[in-house]
C-alpha cells in the first residue's frame, strides 16, 4: 500500500509540472496590444479593403510602428470626433488619423514630433469663379467644411461674412460643391488634388497655400512619456530607412510627381524646422 501511495503521489507531480509547464503566460508576461484609433473615411489615409480590414497610409504606418515595439496592432474605426475623447477614457493607446497638431488639441493631449506636413486648399465649384481664398470672405458665398478639421476652424475665424455648412465628413463637402450647393471645400492639398482628379468636369482646384504649414502628429494621452519617446524614435528610424518614400511609392506617386511640378513642398518632407501650430 505504501509504495501504491507513493507511486501515485510521483504520478500527480509528474502530472502537475506537465500541465504548469504548458498554461498559458500571464498578461503580465504576454506583450500588451497597441490600440489605435482612425476614422477609416479618408483614403488613402485611412479606409477600409474589401473585407472591410482598415488598409492606407495610416494602417500601414501604424503596423510599421507595432513591429518595432513589437505589439501586436489593433486598429479601432472611430468618427472624427469621438478619437480623442476615445483617448482620453482609455480605449485608445494612441490615435493616428492624419490629425492636426494644433494648441487647442494640445490642450487636451500630448503630440508625437510631426511625421506629415500639409497646406490648407480649394475645392470649387466650376461655375463659383473662386480663385482665391479671399473671393469666399463675402455674403452670398457658401463654404462647406468637415466638421472640427483645421478647414473648419480657419474658415470660422477668417471667413466669417460666408455662410459655413459643416459636414461630419470629408465626402458630404465634396457632393455639396460639385453639385452647386457650396462654393468650396476647404481641405487639405492632397485631399482636394484626389478630389478633383474625379470631379474635373464639376470641380477647380485653387492650390494657394494661404496659411501656415499643418503638421500631423500622433495623440497620446497626457502623461505617457515612455510610448511618446518610442515614437518619436520610430519616426526618426522610419524616415530614415526610407519608410515614408515606400508609402509615397505605394499610394502617393501620381501625386507627388505633381507636387514637384507646382513645386509643393512634399507631404513627408520635415527636413526644416516644425512651423507654428496654425491657431484654430
Amino acid at each position: 500500500m505504501k509504495k501504491i501511495l507513493i507511486t501515485l503521489l510521483c504520478v500527480s507531480l509528474l502530472l502537475c509540472s506537465c500541465g504548469c509547464s504548458n498554461r498559458p503566460k500571464s498578461s503580465e508576461e504576454q506583450p500588451e496590444k497597441l490600440v489605435v484609433g482612425m476614422e477609416l473615411a479618408y483614403p488613402p489615409f485611412e479606409t477600409k479593403d474589401e473585407s472591410g480590414e482598415a488598409t492606407g497610409i495610416s494602417a500601414d504606418f501604424a503596423r510599421a510602428l507595432g513591429a518595432y515595439l513589437s505589439r501586436e496592432v489593433v486598429i479601432e474605426n472611430i468618427a472624427w470626433d469621438g478619437l480623442i475623447p476615445s483617448l482620453l477614457t482609455g480605449k485608445l493607446d494612441l490615435v493616428m488619423s492624419s490629425m492636426t497638431i494644433t494648441e487647442a488639441r494640445r490642450e487636451q493631449v500630448d503630440f508625437s514630433d510631426p511625421y506629415a506636413n500639409a497646406y490648407l486648399a480649394l475645392l470649387t465649384n466650376t461655375k463659383s469663379g473662386i480663385s482665391s481664398v479671399e473671393d469666399l470672405n463675402q455674403k452670398g458665398r457658401t463654404i462647406a467644411v468637415k466638421t472640427g478639421s483645421t478647414g473648419y476652424y480657419y474658415a470660422q475665424k477668417n471667413l466669417t461674412e460666408a455662410t459655413i455648412l459643416s459636414f461630419p465628413d470629408e465626402s458630404a463637402c465634396v457632393t455639396e460643391v460639385s453639385q452647386g450647393k457650396a462654393d468650396a471645400f476647404i481641405y487639405d492639398q492632397l485631399t482636394i488634388y484626389r478630389n478633383w482628379q474625379r470631379l474635373m468636369d464639376s470641380t477647380t482646384p485653387v492650390f494657394i497655400p494661404f496659411q501656415d504649414v499643418e503638421n500631423w502628429g500622433i495623440a497620446f494621452n497626457k502623461g505617457n512619456e515612455p510610448l511618446v519617446l518610442a515614437v518619436n524614435q520610430f519616426i526618426q528610424d522610419y524616415k530614415e530607412q526610407g519608410g515614408f518614400d515606400s508609402l509615397t511609392d505605394t499610394y502617393l506617386k501620381d501625386e507627388k510627381q505633381v507636387f514637384d511640378e507646382l513645386g509643393f513642398r512634399w507631404f513627408f518632407e520635415l527636413s526644416q524646422a516644425p512651423e507654428a501650430d496654425p491657431a484654430p
